[in-house]
């Protein structure tokens, strides 16, 4: 597998479901209820833990290590999010199989894709530290994290970006994640760490000028405008080339960028999310992953969920004036699409790893934690 194919968290998945700062400014906007019924919701949750509870190994790792300890993160943090309490088998095991992986040096990974698996096991761990006994570990990892950033002079394109590892070229979805997992482990947003890894997040958006002084955003078209993409660095060699020489826009990238600009309180006004949101008024879809068909799906759907979660619009409405209950919208696409054995896998040539079921399972827990009524 290569590493673009890694990159859903889970496979490094890009991988996942970090990290969850759960916070929401907009928590109580006065509008109306939306979202589906909660007894629904509750019957494909206990279905899919259900099919979780059968997949777990002896050693409380789930898809054989596959990735490292990154899906074992990603299922333990979506069953606490689900309802489980962090005391119950299924999950003190896994998280006892992640404190096992926690290295001296802050890190909690195997062999490789430090930087991924580290920063969704804070997810994990922020999500059962009720008590505060995940409390010293979580510190470690994130100091663990901001040494893996890329340090070079401001106007390389490198700069505050994350990859894999301390080598690895960075990209969207890692830097993504490690942004979500420094301020869920308590960074200010104005750390130096999190504003710098703005800065490599602006290159990855397709709006040229002086957010993005990249060559391929100056190739921008305007449907792909105001759009992410997962590597600024690809150029001639990204499969997502466009004609004109710019990068496409990604759906799961786009949602990656703005729940990133959001969560580090970049303001609504700012034009990087007004642009981002507007292109996400022209892609507002959930039969695909814009841009890569069903590619990488269900990391899409939990990139979808936490940034319309951050915008707090409800109900959210596109560039034709159609209004939509995303959350019920994002429900229903799942309900339909669950195994009859309560899971979800994706099948098809490029999955990004989804088509382990474990992986895909909590992709899809960590999307429905958001589809609760509002």
């Amino acid at each position: 597998m290569s590493r673009l194919q890694i990159w859903i968290p889970g496979t490094a998945l890009v991988f996942a479901a970090v990290l969850l700062l759960t916070l929401n400014p907009n928590a109580d906007s006065g509008q109306a209820k939306s979202g589906p019924n909660a007894k629904d919701v509750q019957k494909v949750v206990d279905n899919a833990v259900g099919f979780l509870k059968t997949t777990q190994k002896a050693d409380g790792s789930f898809a054989g290590g596959f990735a490292g300890p990154g899906i074992t993160s990603l299922v333990a943090a979506s069953l606490v999010r689900s309802g489980v309490n962090p005391k119950e088998p299924i999950v003190a095991k896994a998280l006892k199989y992640l404190e096992k992986k926690s290295k001296k040096d802050g890190g909690i990974y195997d062999m490789a894709l430090a930087n991924y698996t580290t920063a969704v096991a804070i997810m994990a761990f922020k999500e059962a530290n009720t008590n505060g006994e995940y409390t010293e570990v979580i510190k470690r990892a994130a100091a663990f994290i901001k040494k893996l950033q890329h340090e070079e002079e401001p106007g390389h394109l490198f700069h505050g970006g994350f990859g894999y590892d301390k080598k690895g070229r960075p990209d969207l979805s890692n830097t993504g994640f490690s942004v979500e997992a420094l301020l869920a482990a308590g960074l200010s947003k104005d750390d130096p760490a999190v504003q710098k890894a703005l800065k490599f997040i602006g290159r990855c958006q397709n709006l040229p000028g002086e957010t993005n002084d990249q060559a391929f955003a100056k190739n921008t078209s305007k449907d792909d405008k105001g759009g992410f993409t997962y590597d600024p660095s690809a150029g001639t060699k990204s499969p997502y080339k466009t004609p004109a020489g710019g990068l496409r826009s990604l759906g799961g990238m786009t949602y990656s960028g703005l729940k990133s600009f959001l969560y580090a309180g970049v303001d609504r006004k700012d034009k990087r999310v007004l642009a981002a949101v507007d292109w996400v008024r022209h892609h507002y879809t959930l039969d695909e992953n814009p841009g890569m068909g069903k590619s990488g799906l269900f990391y899409y759907y939990h990139t979808f969920a936490k940034a319309m979660d951050a915008l707090g619009e409800d109900p959210f409405v596109d560039a034709k004036g159609k209004k939509h209950d995303w959350r019920l919208e994002l429900f229903q696409a799942l309900k339909k699409q669950q195994q009859a054995n309560g899971s979800w896998r994706n099948v098809g040539e490029r999955t990004f790893g989804e088509d382990n079921a474990d992986l895909a399972t909590s992709f899809a827990l960590l999307s429905l934690s958001y589809c609760k009524k509002r």
